[in-house]
């Protein structure tokens, strides 16, 4: 059913109440608490290989170590970590899901003293090749972005951690001027700083597309006041992310290499177009895509991935109106870096270089933004996700089950 407010190239299909060996360092000795972070990092990996990476990061040094991993799951490629720090949720970005042309969506439980990972359960991702999830702030919803099909899933979170079968499903419909714009591309899904607006970035459509979130039902529905943002046209919008502010929202386009700075207005869930500025150095002539996207947790700078350049770019930014200021280029020590993670308190950045099967561990300056290398580095096959868990907020919420 199409519904009239919708923006052209969105076909509305929503579904309610659907039927019910490394190398590296070895393990280190036990450290006080809070000394380090968990890491775990999603990779493309064959089922019967360990898939998702379980590794600990020295807060003083930066020293990056495998610890275990998980396998029964291929192709993990993108983790979200449930608010209460008990679960991890993943894609399994595939195209046939028990005979169906589909991915998949895993719950994972967490072992709140060592971050170890076990397999709950898994549930289809209603749509081909799933690449991005995320978890809503009220721990009821896994959102998860369907890149071979274009489409986007709402998921129920049980109360022991396990999905329930898909309780929304909409399904994008268009295209655009690039030959990988034949049609709709879902690349990403977050849920608003307010909890009420989902947007999905789609490579396909050049759009930021706009839903009207329910957390009680999991329902999304057409966004009245703005259905979607329009990129530059060939733009091919990947991931998006906001600013602690809540006021600014960052897409980095993965075709055109650059960044799009939007204006938020959280009473309606519209963006409005603000700057775009590349990521590329001027004097650089290869080819080039993009791949992620994060603002500081202080939200002074900006750092987008560059695969070609293989490099981060760190921009400034102007806490008026949200412009960026580049400020510098840092090679990733590798190649094609799909992925990185900043953790939570600003100090280090991990980039995941997918072809060169390494993360990289660099030192933040917090006065300047630049990134610092530290030496340490670990190998991990075809790496393409890094996500943080404090284990010091893992151990105080080991209690509660949302």
């Amino acid at each position: 059913m199409r519904c009239p407010c919708v923006a052209r190239g969105v076909l509305w299909a929503i579904v309610v109440g659907l039927a019910p060996a490394l190398r590296g360092q070895d393990a280190p000795p036990a450290t006080p608490p809070g000394a380090h972070l968990i890491v775990y990092i999603g990779t493309y990996a064959e089922a019967e290989e360990p898939g998702i990476h379980v590794c600990q990061l020295d807060r003083a040094s930066g020293v990056l170590t495998r610890t275990g991993g998980v396998a029964g799951l291929k192709h993990p490629s993108f983790q979200a970590l449930h608010p209460n720090g008990r679960f991890l949720y993943s894609v399994s970005e595939v195209q046939d899901y028990q005979g169906q042309p589909a991915g998949a969506v895993a719950a994972l439980a967490i072992e709140p003293r060592t971050g170890q990972l076990t397999l709950l359960n898994s549930q289809s991702s209603m749509g081909a090749g799933p690449c991005h999830v995320t978890v809503d702030a009220s721990a009821r919803h896994v959102l998860a972005a369907n890149y071979g099909s274009g489409s986007v899933v709402v998921l129920p979170i049980a109360a022991d951690g396990r999905l329930e079968m898909a309780c929304a499903f909409v399904q994008h419909q268009g295209s655009s001027v690039h030959a990988r714009q034949q049609g709709p591309h879902a690349h990403c899904i977050h849920v608003d700083p307010t909890g009420r607006f989902v947007l999905s970035a789609d490579l396909g459509l050049d759009q930021v597309v706009i839903y009207r979130y329910d957390s009680q039902a999991g329902s999304l529905t057409p966004n009245a006041w703005q259905a979607a943002a329009t990129m530059t046209p060939g733009a091919g919008p990947r991931h998006l992310a906001f600013h602690p502010n809540g006021r600014f929202c960052y897409v980095i386009n993965e075709l055109a290499c650059t960044v799009t700075v939007l204006a938020y207005r959280s009473e309606t869930g519209e963006l409005s177009t603000v700057q775009e500025i590349t990521t590329l150095p001027a004097d650089f002539q290869g080819e080039n895509t993009t791949a992620e996207i994060a603002v500081s947790p202080d939200g002074r700078f900006l750092y987008g991935s560059n695969r070609g350049h293989h490099s981060i770019a760190v921009f400034a930014i102007d806490p008026t109106n949200g412009q960026l200021t580049p400020v510098s280029h840092h090679a990733t020590l590798g190649q094609t870096p799909r992925n990185f993670g900043i953790d939570p308190t600003g100090t280090w950045l991990l980039a995941a270089n997918q072809r060169t099967n390494n993360v990289v561990v660099f030192r933040i300056d917090r006065t300047t933004g630049k990134l610092e290398p530290t030496g340490h580095q670990l190998e991990v096959p075809k790496p393409v996700c890094v996500t943080f868990l404090s284990m010091r907020a893992a151990v105080g919420d080991a209690q509660d089950a949302r």
